[in-house]
């Protein structure tokens, strides 16, 4: 097996063992970067020398028993998170020569704890988008199939880990970006609770959905890293209180017992047979590991799509607006289609005469979404359902349908208006070889039981073994 084949768990037992270095592992990682890279445009710069030497201190670290969480496992980074002296893009041409001089709240604890930054990865750009079609830079491709979409815009970081180029990645998730390219690699991502990780230093998109999460092989692995990047921020005001918690505590307590709700709403028309008939399997699961499944009802689900798509665009009109090519980038004629449509859209919602129409709505909607979860959380512990209506798309399919391409993150915008934690996992496989996943929602703070509840699917149906034949 090369090592860069292993999990986070399996990397940190050996290097605890001294079976292999760092400076190994990160070499494997570097060279199947070298390899697949030009194929899948996963990364957008690779940090080789400087993680070289960062697993050089990290193999010192280790022969003095130093015992730091990610010591020595290499990871990529997302290219919205700011790194001191490496450039930060966005996948925009705007910001294609940008090097920030200060590393991200989330970049600094990755660090902190020891691990290996083999680069940046790219994605949608400025994270607008579901499938990684957007970035300046040319779309990242499927492992499982190059010719079909990766999903987005968290799309390079899951390509990364599911090509096996790191170990795990971060992403960011808005509407569902780091669930869907989970779900279209094979892989587990989570969205976090809204404010349980800092956005500090994360180029913004829409600052009131925006939750910064990461993309791993196995659930064991998210509860890990999640340990790791999770605790409130002086520099972000929206973070949490740290509330002290060991998130692999309970990954085999199992989920005998658990009430599991599925919202009927997400099973509605328009989902793909395949993805319903993996979900049905799922179900068969959860209830053969002793979960008692119920169905329930979230009234205001068909709402959420239109109800996001005011919100987050007038977010992004406003975040955007600092791109002038005064401050810092370049001029904003260099914007995408993308991100000049999400600017119009955003623009003309906050515009006079408009805003109570449309924003203001948007708003109470949201309220109405949110009242939807917690009441339905009073009578179940979590739910799930399909992370996205169909099996990944080939590349080009939806690209000139934006209406289209939005309706792909129809399952899950809702968790982002709520506010809750989604955990993505691997469910099985179309007919095509395709990855297709679930997710498990729960109410604020409930990370560890989606850990719980997700380990348990994972240690019965073992997908997360099988991988790409690249």
């Amino acid at each position: 097996m090369n090592l860069n084949q292993l999990t986070i768990r399996q990397a940190k037992d050996g290097l605890k063992t001294k079976k292999f270095s760092s400076v190994e592992l990160t070499q494997d990682c570097l060279k199947q970067i070298k390899k697949f890279n030009p194929l899948l445009n996963s990364f957008i710069t690779i940090t080789e020398k400087g993680a070289l030497e960062s697993a050089v201190k990290a193999d010192k670290l280790i022969s003095g028993k130093q015992n730091l969480p990610l010591l020595g496992i290499p990871v990529a980074l997302k290219d919205l998170f700011s790194t001191k002296g490496i450039k930060t893009t966005a996948a925009a041409n705007v910001l294609r020569n940008y090097v920030p001089e200060y590393d991200a709240t989330v970049v600094k604890k990755i660090k902190d704890a020891g691990a290996v930054i083999l680069g940046k990865t790219n994605l949608d750009a400025w994270a607008h988008g579901s499938s990684g079609e957007n970035s300046d830079f040319g779309p990242a491709k499927n492992p499982w199939n190059t010719e079909y979409v990766p999903g987005g815009s968290s799309s390079g970081s899951a390509v990364s880990v599911a090509s096996e180029m790191s170990l795990a990645a971060t992403g960011t998730d808005t509407g569902g970006s780091i669930r869907l390219p989970a779900s279209f690699n094979n892989l587990v991502g989570l969205k976090p609770t809204y404010g349980r990780v800092s956005r500090f230093g994360i180029i913004a998109m829409s600052s009131s959905l925006d939750s910064i999460g990461h993309l791993t092989k196995t659930v064991e692995d998210n509860a890990l890293f999640f340990g790791i990047t999770a605790g409130s921020d002086k520099f972000d005001a929206t973070t949490l209180p740290d509330l002290t918690e060991n998130f692999t505590k309970n990954l085999n307590t199992g989920v005998s017992g658990l009430k599991i709700g599925i919202p009927k709403e997400f099973l509605a028309s328009g989902l793909d047979s395949q993805v319903k008939a993996k979900f049905e399997a799922a179900v068969k699961t959860f209830e053969n590991l002793g979960a008692k499944i119920t169905g329930v009802s979230l009234p205001h689900t068909d709402y959420g799509i239109a109800a996001y798509y005011i919100i987050q665009p007038s977010e992004v009109s406003s975040n955007l607006a600092r791109y002038d090519g005064i401050r810092y980038g370049l001029y904003r004629s260099y914007f995408g289609d993308e991100a000049k449509r999400r600017i119009m859209l955003g623009t003309y919602t906050l515009s006079s005469g408009y805003y109570d129409a449309y924003y203001k709505k948007a708003m109470e909607v949201r309220t109405l979404i949110k009242n939807d979860f917690t009441q339905v959380f009073q009578k179940v512990d979590a739910l799930i359902s399909p992370v996205c209506p169909t099996p990944p798309w080939k590349l080009g399919e939806k690209a000139n349908d934006p209406l289209r391409m939005y309706l792909s993150d129809a399952l899950t915008v809702t968790v982002n208006i709520a506010g809750i934690p989604s955990l993505s996992v691997p469910a099985g496989f179309s007919a095509d070889n395709l990855p297709i996943g679930i997710q498990i929602m729960g109410r604020q703070l409930s990370e560890s039981l989606l850990f719980q509840i997700g380990n348990a699917f994972e240690r019965q149906t073992l997908y997360y073994k099988q991988k790409p034949n690249l």
